[in-house]
């Protein structure tokens, strides 16, 4: 099972196994990690699980696709390069050690 690192706006570090098939939002839901909220449950109608991917992270992920990008430009100070939404990450054994970071608040 991948470890997955959540870091808070505030800084706190929360690190944990996170089941392959889930999303990194599911993995934040089932662990009750702050900061992501999810209120569509994973449908990508909000943006309201959005993160900032560590820059050490941003080219092993799949591509961004065009739902995704159109849902972020609701979330809250997006950034063009790091910004994803959760619930449209899947885990996989490759995300062994992801760590991504939380904005100031979701919208």
């Amino acid at each position: 099972m991948p470890k997955i690192t959540y870091i808070t706006f505030n800084g706190e570090q929360h690190t944990v196994d996170v089941p392959v098939g889930l999303t990194v939002m599911e993995g934040a839901r089932d662990n009750n990690i702050p900061g992501i909220e999810a209120d569509c449950g994973g449908a990508c109608a909000c943006s309201t699980c959005h993160v900032y991917i560590d820059e050490n992270w941003v080219d092993k992920l799949l591509p961004i696709d065009d739902i995704e990008k159109d849902m972020l430009d609701f979330a809250y100070d997006p950034d063009e390069k790091t910004s994803r939404l959760t619930c449209q990450i899947q885990v996989t054994e490759d995300l062994e050690g992801l760590v991504v970071r939380m904005p100031e608040k979701q919208i």
